[in-house]
Order: structure tokens, then C-alpha cells, then sequence
């Protein structure tokens, strides 16, 4: 009865303290150039590139409006948010809505209720997200106990950033032989910019870091190390999980994880925290589908980056969501008595249209 009762209390405080948070996106064309390398017609919010992340806490209700300047429909998807009776505003184009028009304006309302963690929002009507169009969401928590376990909370986001419209790339796939592919590989974006000036991550002796990483990410993986250091996973897809001591992550486009690195208590060396981007059904071409990057991570402006042997993929412990336990230790709907299987695949293209299959049923994208 205890338990139940501060319960109780605990949810009511939390709706005594929610918020409603109201963000605008005027979403509209830039013409910009955010790898350093190619100029094009991209899109963004409020004539911004990359898009702020939208912060707010745990039983908050976002309001996001967003005002379509483009010339086509557009829809707006919070990711990772389970939209319980409401998914209407899913955001998922010709699914859950309809997509809104162009000159015209609609407005998402998004509760989180018992949800916190980290998200992304991305539009989900055509190719608009992969343009530019997203950004992180970072839902707060209000259990003191999780919060009591880190001193810092740092935003890592990873994107592919391609060197023309996505729609004007897959144009060009339809049209040429595989075999003429020119070499026109996305360059890595790491916090908005290209990742070969990724910004510094400064550390301080003895203090704990949630380091929470998102993949916006289209079409490419990543993983994320940081040798030297132990990452403890605290939460995969906005679950939280009790900690999961693992040596790197492998990460899926719009996967997330929160980890805890707590800093040594030495200014003696700075670290590397590496990324790795790559695709595993394109041929690979040393140099352009294998990237490699480092973000700095820096205890003192002058000390020596150290180095650690390159080790091989099946040497690292990587993390792994099934073998998590989640933090409010959920019991499984025991016993299975059924099991429903589905495959997916892709047929050969039909004049250009690329086909999929999902449980032996074809479906094409309608033009």
C-alpha cells in the first residue's frame, strides 16, 4: 500500500509540473552547404540548418506547429513516441494523415505521458527528412535516482548528408547501370557539422557523463567506441535499462542509446571517441562507404591524444537490447504459445519503381 501510495503521489506530482511547450517550424527551402563540400536546395525550420533540439520533460505536452512553405506535402514524425490514442498525430504521410498541404499549417500535439528518454523528430511524407528536416527530442526524467547517477548530460547527433536532393539521387540511381555508379557516398554530419571538424567533448577528472547519441541517419550505420573508457548503456530507444557495461554501440539509422562514461581522474591524455560509417549492402569502396571519424575528447588542451591498438569488430563487446533488463523490471508476457513469422525483401524493380515484399505480399511506393 506504501509503494502504491507514493506512486500515486509521484505520477500526480508529475502531472502538477507538466508543461505545455509550444515550438513553431516554418519549414521552408535553403540553399546551403553544411558538408563544406556541395551547395544545394536543402530544408529546414525557421531559416535554420541544422534544426535546434526541442528539450522538454517528462509528462510535458509538446505542441509543435509546423507551417509548410515547401511545394509539396509535408508530415512531421516524433520518433520513438508511442502516440497512445492519438495517432493521428503520428505523422506518418498517407498512414496516419494525409500530409499537410503546402501553404497551409498544422499543429502536433504530442504527450509524452509516462515517456522520457531520447528521441528524434523527422518528417515522414516523402524525402524531406533526409534533406534536413530533423532533429533530436530529448524527453527529460524525473526519477531522482536516475538522474543522481550522472553529473552531465551530452547530445551527440550523427547524420548522412547526401550532395543533392534525395530525390534527385534516386533519380540517378534509376537511370544508370550499377556497374557506372559514379562515386557519390553522404558525408558524415556529427552535432550539424561535418565530421571532420567535429567539435570537442571536455571532460573533467571523476565526472559522469550521460552521453546520449542519436542516429539520424537515413541509409547508413554507425559505431560509436571510445577506447579506453567503459560505457555503461542506461537506455535504448527511449527504455531506460539498468547499466549495461559494453565496449562500443552499433547503430541502426534512428537507433538511440544513453550511456555513463565516467572520466578518469587523470589530465595526463586525451581520448578519441570513434565513429565508424558504413553500409553493408553497397559494395564497399575503401575510402568512401567506410568512413572513419573521431570526436575529441579533451581533459586538457595540452595533453597527448593516446592511441590504442586497432582491434577487430568480433573483439568488441558490442551493445545488445536483448540482453538488457529494463529499470522498472517488467516481466515478459510469459508463456509464448504462438509465434508469427514475416519476411521482407526486396524483388526486382518494375520500370525503375523499386518492389517490397512483406509476407510474400508486394507493395510498390506510389509515384
Amino acid at each position: 500500500m506504501l509503494a502504491y501510495t507514493l506512486f500515486v503521489l509521484f505520477a500526480g506530482g508529475l502531472q502538477a509540473l507538466a508543461a505545455r511547450v509550444q515550438v513553431t517550424w516554418d519549414v521552408g527551402y535553403l540553399n546551403i552547404s553544411r558538408d563544406g563540400l556541395s551547395k544545394w536546395r536543402a530544408i529546414g525550420a525557421n531559416g535554420q540548418l541544422p534544426i535546434p533540439p526541442i528539450y522538454i520533460s517528462q509528462g510535458d505536452i509538446l505542441e509543435l506547429t509546423a507551417i509548410n512553405h515547401l511545394d509539396k506535402p509535408l508530415s512531421l514524425h516524433a520518433h520513438g513516441l508511442f502516440q497512445r490514442n492519438s495517432t493521428f498525430y503520428d505523422g506518418v504521410g498517407m498512414a496516419t494523415e494525409c500530409g499537410i498541404p503546402p501553404g497551409a499549417q498544422f499543429t502536433y500535439i504530442i504527450e509524452t505521458r509516462d515517456q522520457c528518454g531520447t528521441f528524434w523528430i523527422h518528417a515522414h511524407y516523402g524525402t524531406e527528412g533526409i534533406d534536413g528536416l530533423r532533429t533530436a527530442l530529448i524527453i527529460h526524467d524525473q526519477d531522482p535516482q536516475l538522474l543522481d547517477e550522472y553529473d552531465e548530460d551530452v547530445l551527440l547527433t550523427l547524420e548522412d548528408w547526401g550532395h543533392e536532393p534525395y530525390d534527385d539521387h534516386i533519380k540517378m540511381l534509376q537511370t544508370i547501370a550499377e556497374v557506372d555508379m559514379p562515386p557519390n557516398h553522404p558525408t558524415v554530419l556529427i552535432n550539424g557539422i561535418n565530421a571532420n571538424f567535429s567539435q570537442p567533448i571536455r571532460f573533467s577528472p571523476g565526472r559522469r557523463y550521460r552521453l546520449r547519441i542519436v542516429s539520424m541517419s537515413f541509409t547508413y550505420w554507425f559505431k560509436v567506441r571510445l577506447p579506453g573508457h567503459t560505457m555503461q548503456v542506461i537506455e535504448a530507444d527511449g527504455i531506460s535499462s539498468r547499466p549495461s557495461a559494453v565496449d562500443g554501440l552499433d547503430m541502426c539509422p534512428g537507433q538511440r542509446y544513453s550511456v555513463i562514461i565516467t572520466a578518469k581522474e587523470s589530465l595526463e591524455f586525451n581520448y578519441a571517441l570513434n565513429v565508424t560509417f558504413y553500409n553493408d549492402f553497397i559494395v564497399d569502396i575503401p575510402g568512401l562507404t567506410t568512413l572513419y571519424h573521431h570526436v575529441p575528447i579533451v581533459y586538457h588542451d595540452n595533453a597527448p591524444v593516446k592511441t590504442y591498438p586497432v582491434i577487430e569488430d568480433h573483439e568488441v563487446k558490442w551493445a545488445d537490447e536483448l540482453a538488457m533488463e529494463p529499470r522498472d523490471k517488467q516481466m515478459l508476457l510469459e508463456p509464448v504459445d504462438h509465434h508469427i513469422v514475416r519476411s521482407v525483401k526486396a524483388l526486382p524493380k518494375d520500370l525503375g519503381v523499386p518492389i517490397y515484399a512483406f509476407g510474400n505480399y508486394s507493395y510498390a511506393p506510389v509515384p
